[in-house]
């Protein structure tokens, strides 16, 4: 049966006008943006294969454009039209950061670092740089690490810091085992980190660790 033989309120596009993207499963999203799949198969029933064999979702759109258009089902095309789609994504989040407002919810720079810095194969440390009013300035990754260590130098983000004309930062870095939890060396980098920049009226408001799920901030576990 193809889809638009199915029940309207089973649909992917109809369920989605009628109760939002968020009712939507990763299989029915995919399958919207495919919007028709592989000889003898239905949209969704595509998008489930490529899930079951390249997925989580995650792992698959984390797949680079070269990768995506070898997948049955994708193609040159349709991998192009992703990428450019998760980028217009990426881009929607920065947006809030990005255009002078002031940073009231730290949840949104949590999920900044998240979309800037999940995926990558090594340690990335990037610093957020914010005025006075806790608006965003610059965003710089710093240091590149091995599979799963970055040596991060103090000095070099005060350095930063003052080229910014910055008052506050925010820092963060991925664990590419996706173990989200900070290590005694995460958590001795932030103290070394907070008393360099003290040293020249710096404030660290924040350190998020990107893995796996919501990251996580070490000001909310009370480490800063």
């Amino acid at each position: 049966m193809r889809i638009r033989e199915w029940p309207a309120a089973e649909r992917p596009r109809e369920k989605l006008l009628a109760r939002g993207a968020g009712a939507l499963s990763d299989a029915e999203l995919l399958a919207i943006f495919l919007g028709s799949g592989l000889r003898g198969m239905d949209a969704v029933a595509t998008s489930r294969r490529l899930l079951s064999q390249h997925g989580p979702l995650r792992a698959l759109l984390d797949l680079p454009p070269e990768a995506l258009a070898r997948l049955p089902g994708l193609g040159p095309a349709r991998a192009c039209k992703l990428a450019a789609a998760l980028e217009l994504g990426h881009r929607h989040l920065s947006a809030e950061l990005e255009r002078g407002e002031t940073l009231c919810d730290p949840g949104a720079a949590g999920r900044y670092f998240t979309q800037r810095l999940r995926g990558r194969p090594h340690e990335v440390f990037a610093v957020l740089f914010l005025d006075t009013r806790h608006r965003a300035l610059a965003f710089e990754e710093l240091f590149h690490g091995t599979l799963d260590s970055a040596e991060v130098h103090p000095r070099e983000v005060v350095r930063r810091a003052l080229a910014h004309n910055a008052a506050a930062v925010i820092v963060g870095h991925n664990h590419p085992s996706g173990n989200p939890e900070p290590s005694a060396a995460d958590r001795a980098v932030t103290a070394r980190l907070k008393q360099a920049l003290a040293l020249v009226d710096l404030r660290l408001l924040d350190h998020f660790i990107v893995a796996d799920g919501p990251p996580l901030s070490l000001a909310a576990r009370g480490w800063l």
